[in-house]
């Protein structure tokens, strides 16, 4: 049976490492201490420490050791100079947010919300040989995608429904801000083919309060010499007013020659991300 050998001076400096962080949370504990008792630190000394140590455990430690730093770090001063020097920018200056810290902390969590983006894990509608999961023919762009769907001789279409407050966004985070929403999605020809797509912002019953429904695309049969290269479909929606809930991302293809399995779009890397903060 294998079993992993440790080395002891791994060991040694994982207890080392474990060591120096808790002789600084402890120094800092003793130095809060101290400074109630002999001399207050400046506060403007502090939150410039603050800003230097990573936010959860400003959040989760910080906070807890005295009075004066709870009220430093729930400060909207502390959260809002941090958005500023990392880049978190408001999209309309005239709404600044009522709760920094939460503001900071969507825009640091900023992610795909689409489920399995390159593969298994959407409703399909199949037709013809229906939905087939392969290796690219042709490299992405992206060196790191190794899979992408491929459609048949009739519509395959997929579908995948994102409830915003599940991923996080609250119904009211999203009315007061109304953050970008931004679709990105790359398709490629095989044959002469379709590709389609459409994307939905609902309210909480469902109901379609904007979308982007472009016309279809025609893709020509790959010229050999050219190679049949990727596209990128974007969107952002933005302004969008309040009530969004869910994002309803369809998309989908076939081929326009109608022979017998996987030679119509082909698509990968779908995306939808909330962007809280101006990109930049």
């Amino acid at each position: 049976m294998f079993r992993p050998h440790h080395s002891p001076n791994m060991g040694a400096a994982r207890s080392a490492n474990s060591a120096g962080n808790a002789s600084s949370l402890s120094f800092l504990s003793s130095a809060s201490a101290s400074s109630e008792a002999v001399f207050p630190l400046p506060p403007d000394i502090l939150v410039e420490i603050f800003l230097n140590l990573p936010p959860n455990q400003v959040v989760c430690v910080i906070r807890l050791v005295c009075h004066q730093w709870k009220d430093l770090a729930d400060g909207e001063f502390f959260w809002r100079e941090r958005c500023r020097r990392e880049g978190y920018h408001l999209q309309d200056a005239s709404r600044a947010p009522s709760n920094w810290r939460l503001f900071y902390f969507m825009c640091k969590r900023r992610r795909n919300l689409l489920k399995n983006p390159r593969g298994e894990g959407w409703d399909l509608s199949n037709g013809g040989d229906g939905w087939n999961i392969e290796r690219p023919i042709v490299p992405h762009p992206n060196e790191a995608i190794q899979k992408n769907f491929a459609t048949s001789y009739q519509m395959c279409i997929k579908s995948q429904m994102i409830e915003l407050e599940k991923e996080g966004y609250s119904p009211s985070f999203m009315d007061e801000f109304q953050p970008s929403i931004r679709i990105s999605d790359w398709y490629a020809p095989r044959c002469r083919c379709e590709y389609v797509i459409s994307v939905q912002l609902l309210n909480h019953r469902k109901e379609v309060l904007q979308e982007f429904n472009p016309d279809a695309v025609y893709l020509p049969q790959f010229d050999q010499q050219i190679g049949d290269q990727w596209h990128q479909m974007t969107h952002v929606f933005k302004k969008y007013g309040p009530g969004v809930r869910y994002i309803q991302f369809i998309h989908g293809g076939k081929d326009s020659v109608f022979w017998k399995g996987w030679y119509g779009a082909r698509v990968t890397e779908s995306c939808v991300e909330v962007f809280p903060a101006m990109d930049t």
